[in-house]
């Protein structure tokens, strides 16, 4: 392994934190560009990000920090972004230099709402990034496992293999394995789209469901995540393999999922704008719903699970009657 291989995590949440943690186990130094100066100080004097997943223990020797995205874009080859896709394209507007030539990994699990494509299309459409060069690091993965040194799984997709193979190595320790895929634009949908089943998920905790209906509410959520994922991009793939079937049913159940925890609050009774005040995280399931929502229907997609939950956050529906609609609706 190249321990100098110069790679920088764009993001100060928890997935940003989980991943510098995971490289800084591997190489000798690390960029990470996060824009709260103040926590920047505090991980190079306590060894550990004051906001997102505490818990976790890094190595500030192995650390370049910067609060400036133009030095960090300048000095490494290989960037993984970790933004909320909401705020992605505002941090890319800072950019006075150019993204040519670099590798781009996306940890970034939703959409950009500014045109309406998953990151990778972003990157390759309004930043001409070469489709050979884009990746995607997903799941079954929760930061806070990663924090606590449970063993966990990865997939790494990119079409170039040997960049997949690259970074797979770069982010395996003793406790994560890194699986790779060619399938980039799949798992990054999948990765989408699982958010908006565990807000489904957590809607139905909120309204008094069972076990027994989340059964088979993630029964449906798998099929439609397959419905969906081959009218926007066919190709063969097996979607009961943990990046698309793992993926959502560890965001669908997990007590750690942000998803499952903001869409709990929606059914107990929050409007969309308290659950938000009231979660420290981003719930990337309430931005994917309206752009995953409009991308079915301009592809004629079945997806009565992802209809229900954008009628609910964003036409201020009933939870409680579209969910009596949705289970008639599943099998």
């Amino acid at each position: 392994m190249d321990k100098q291989q110069k790679i920088a995590v764009l993001g100060g949440g928890s997935w940003a934190t989980a991943i510098v943690k995971m490289l800084s186990e591997n190489l000798e130094t690390v960029g990470w560009y996060m824009r709260d100066s103040q926590s920047i100080e505090h991980i190079k004097e306590n060894n550990h990000n004051p906001k997102y997943l505490s818990s976790a223990e890094l190595d500030a020797n192995r650390l370049d920090l910067s609060y400036d995205i133009n030095e960090t874009v300048s000095k490494y080859d290989t960037l993984i972004f970790a933004i909320p896709s909401a705020f992605l394209e505002s941090e890319l507007h800072k950019l006075s230099i150019s993204l040519e030539n670099k590798i781009i990994f996306s940890a970034i699990k939703g959409i950009v709402p500014e045109t309406g494509l998953i990151v990778g299309e972003h990157f390759n459409t309004e930043y001409q990034i070469p489709i050979e060069n884009i990746g995607v690091i997903t799941g079954p993965c929760h930061a806070e496992e990663v924090a606590m040194e449970r063993l966990s799984y990865l997939t790494i997709a990119c079409q170039d293999e040997e960049k997949a193979k690259k970074m797979a190595t770069y982010l395996e320790s003793w406790y994560i394995n890194a699986k790779t895929s060619d399938d980039i634009i799949g798992t990054e949908y999948a990765a989408v789209l699982k958010n908006i089943y565990a807000v489904a998920a957590g809607i139905a905790h909120g309204l008094g469901y069972g076990d027994n209906f989340q059964a088979v509410l993630m029964s449906n959520a798998i099929r439609e995540m397959k419905r969906f994922i081959r009218k926007v991009h066919k190709m063969k793939r097996n979607i009961n393999n943990s990046a698309y079937l793992g993926d959502l049913l560890v965001t669908g159940y997990s007590t750690f999922s942000r998803n499952r925890h903001f869409g709990n609050m929606i059914g107990k009774g929050y409007t969309v704008k308290s659950a938000q005040l009231e979660m420290s995280m981003i719930a990337e399931g309430y931005y994917a719903a309206k752009s995953a929502y409009k991308i079915s229907l301009e592809n004629k997609a079945k997806t009565p699970i992802i209809d229900a939950v954008f009628a609910i956050l964003y036409e201020q529906k009933s939870p409680k009657k579209e969910f009596k609609k949705l289970t008639d609706k599943l099998d």
